[in-house]
């Protein structure tokens, strides 16, 4: 898996026609409130032009891209912490996801129903109301923790003197309007670090705000996204995406998209844009690996050690690791095969300290 991304938003913002674009699927995405009742997922496989090249040169049997699931929930409304609407009832789908992505309505659409304002979008109040919500979730979370081992606590553990104690602290912070990802400091013990991510808090996830876009807008994204850049906190990820008509592409061929989206003035796909976010935020590189009559994509954390990353391939390989044999993908470009780069002296051998690099190619020496 690449990463997993949970979308959400208030309704009627085009959650689940971004979602339609970027998974190809044919989700219902009606101009109503809750449309979306039940979560919907879908795993697409990761645009990888090297992964293409790859195959081209070496033809395997079998091509296996890392994959990008996508979870999109019920909108969410203003007290949805109270139980209105139906979108917090299924944040619990995306507490154990990498990634938030938030979707903001900029499209101009009379028809379309939106929180009983004017048609005209105002990305601020529908941001604030969607992330005031998910504090208070996360809140809400963080005292019911605290309740459960205050009992502890009281008893005099020590240990669980300290968590509370923590999570106070965490609470008082969401409790300011603070996002539970500025939490964490760096004199945090691995237990401290563990106790917080054992949460799972969706503010405290890396995340990024999907600017749906309509075609008044054609041509003219980048602008689009500098007009708006005030209504988010300084330094945000803001990725734009023309949901109604990449959703309506998305249903013809693979092979058609392309030019079609070119022919619109669209360079680049809203899938492409979030992947490409995505890996920046959560700080991931790929490496290959060709095993037999597989050539597969692996997406890790930067700085994975060699063994770790052998271990996502199998357990077994992780424990008897030996050595990793590396090519970089930009040697292999260069000379043209892996048989190549070796006559070249570009083929390293690597230790249990060596960091996995995007674009490595890998075979893994193991002890069965």
């Amino acid at each position: 898996m690449g990463f997993s991304c949970g979308i959400v938003g208030l309704p009627n913002v085009g959650k689940s026609t971004i979602f339609n674009a970027l998974t190809a699927s044919r989700v219902p995405a009606e101009n109503y409130p809750f449309c979306t009742i039940d979560p919907n997922r879908g795993a697409v496989p990761v645009p990888d032009p090297r992964l293409r090249h790859l195959a081209e040169v070496i033809r395997p049997a079998k091509i296996t891209p890392t994959l990008l699931e996508f979870i999109d929930i019920a909108g969410l409304v203003r007290d949805a912490h109270k139980g209105e609407g139906l979108g917090n009832q299924f944040l619990e789908h995306i507490r154990r996801l990498d990634a938030v992505a938030h979707v903001v309505r900029k499209f101009i659409e009379p028809d379309v129903a939106h929180q009983g304002r004017a048609a005209e979008p105002d990305p601020r109040p529908d941001r604030e109301i969607v992330e005031t919500e998910l504090l208070l979730a996360d809140l809400a979370v963080v005292e019911k923790k605290i309740e459960k081992v205050s009992k502890d606590a009281k008893s005099g553990n020590k240990e669980k003197i300290k968590e509370k104690n923590l999570l106070e602290s965490l609470r008082d912070l969401l409790a300011k309007g603070q996002p539970a990802g500025r939490f964490p400091r760096p004199d945090f013990t691995e237990e401290e670090r563990g106790q917080y991510r054992d949460l799972n808090l969706i503010t405290g996830k890396p995340g990024m705000y999907i600017l749906n876009l309509g075609e008044e807008d054609l041509g003219k994204e980048a602008l689009a996204v500098e007009m708006v850049k005030p209504a988010f906190p300084d330094g945000a990820e803001v990725v734009p995406v023309f949901g109604k008509i990449e959703s309506e592409v998305s249903q013809l061929d693979e092979s058609e998209r392309g030019d079609f989206l070119k022919e619109m003035g669209i360079r680049e796909s809203g899938l492409e844009r979030m992947i490409r976010t995505g890996y920046r935020i959560l700080n991931l590189v790929t490496f290959y690996t060709t095993v037999g009559p597989e050539l597969r994509a692996w997406t890790v954390p930067r700085g994975t050690k060699a063994p770790q990353a052998a271990g996502r391939i199998h357990t077994d390989i992780e424990r008897g690791f030996i050595r990793a044999e590396v090519v970089t993908y930009a040697d292999f470009d260069r000379h043209g095969s892996l048989h190549a780069v070796r006559d070249a002296g570009k083929f390293r051998v690597e230790g249990r300290d060596y960091e996995i690099a995007d674009g490595d190619i890998v075979y893994f020496r193991f002890n069965v």
